[in-house]
């Protein structure tokens, strides 16, 4: 590559490799400058981004490229290159990007909300019939050669109600999903739904959802609104024998309050995909075996994780040549 090709294609600052879209990240490679982060720690990333990234222009993120830098906050945006003009975040949710500062600083954030829903929904499901017929104790007894010693009975998903919170893409993607199994569907939304979107499902009050619900499963970003959402006083108001079921965010529940209510009874079952504190999990919940737990798995499969890696592929690339972008996060709309 001549110096002057170098010189004219945009930076692209990758803080992962791509795994699966190998095609359109060779695409990309042939128009612009790529390169895989090389900082093994926060410190050195800011001293980096004085040196070596200078210049970069777009900055390609997933949901574990904080695990080297930390969170995109707000002392790391105030430290980006005025160059740096687009993140692109590989995922439905941002909220490790401080978008307050990445506007104040003239940098749009865009993230892959489609790619997600298919996947998510589909492993929802999974945690919920799996959380409803209790199934992970009988998982473990079988493995300690104990076949069906012991094992508690479970429950029909027919006739139970499953309230959703948070009605957006994922929310109506599980909907279509559980009625199938002849769940009854209820909605709480920050506002209603028009009746096409809500696609018949009755709208409800908060505290109605949680009365009235024998399944919640979450749906909802987090947000200073949204975080521990669910509370002790929350739960109290939860039918005895609830499940509950989170592919969202896990601080939209206090999870030490959800421990505890699992291990009185109070609720019968989780099924849990994300934590407060990832990787750290509450001890209590390790070691209560009607907490269904996967470690945040609700994208990972191949075909989910290439679109959304094409996605934010595809938004760098058009803020680098002045196209519109696809998925501008809502905040900057």
């Amino acid at each position: 590559m001549s110096l002057l090709n170098m010189i004219l294609k945009p930076r692209i600052l990758f803080f992962n490799p791509v795994r699966h879209a190998h095609s359109k990240f060779q695409e990309l490679s042939a128009i612009a400058q790529t390169e895989n982060l090389s900082s093994n720690s926060r410190a050195e990333f800011f001293k980096d981004l004085n040196g070596k990234y200078k210049d970069i222009n777009a900055i390609y993120s997933t949901s574990s490229s904080y695990a080297v830098t930390g969170k995109f906050d707000l002392e790391l945006i105030e430290r980006l290159p005025s160059s740096l003009k687009f993140i692109c975040h590989n995922g439905a949710g941002y909220d490790a990007i401080d978008i307050d500062a990445c506007t104040a600083r003239g940098i749009t954030v865009t993230n892959a909300p489609d790619p997600v829903t298919n996947a998510t929904a589909d492993l929802t499901m999974f945690l919920l019939l799996g959380a409803l017929r209790k199934l992970n104790p009988s998982l473990n007894i079988l493995r300690r050669g104990e076949f069906k010693k012991g094992v508690d009975f479970g429950h029909d998903p027919q006739g139970k109600t499953l309230g959703i919170i948070g009605m957006g893409r994922i929310g109506r993607a599980v909907k279509r999903r559980a009625e199938p199994f002849g769940l009854k569907i209820i909605y709480h939304n920050r506002n209603p739904l028009s009746p096409a979107e809500a696609e018949g499902v009755p709208y409800v009050g908060f505290g109605e959802l949680l009365s009235q619900s024998d399944i919640i499963s979450l749906h909802l970003p987090l947000n200073g609104n949204t975080r521990h959402l669910i509370r002790a006083k929350e739960i109290e108001k939860m039918k005895d024998g609830v499940v509950i079921v989170n592919t969202a965010r896990g601080a939209i529940i206090d999870e030490a309050a959800m421990a505890h209510a699992l291990e009185s009874g109070k609720i019968a079952a989780v099924g849990l995909d994300v934590y407060e504190n990832e990787p750290q999990i509450n001890k209590s919940l390790m070691e209560n075996e009607y907490a269904l737990l996967t470690p945040h798995l609700g994208t990972h499969t191949t075909e989910t994780l290439a679109s959304m890696e094409s996605l934010a592929m595809e938004n760098a690339r058009r803020g680098c040549f002045g196209e519109p972008l696809l998925t501008v996060v809502a905040e900057q709309k």
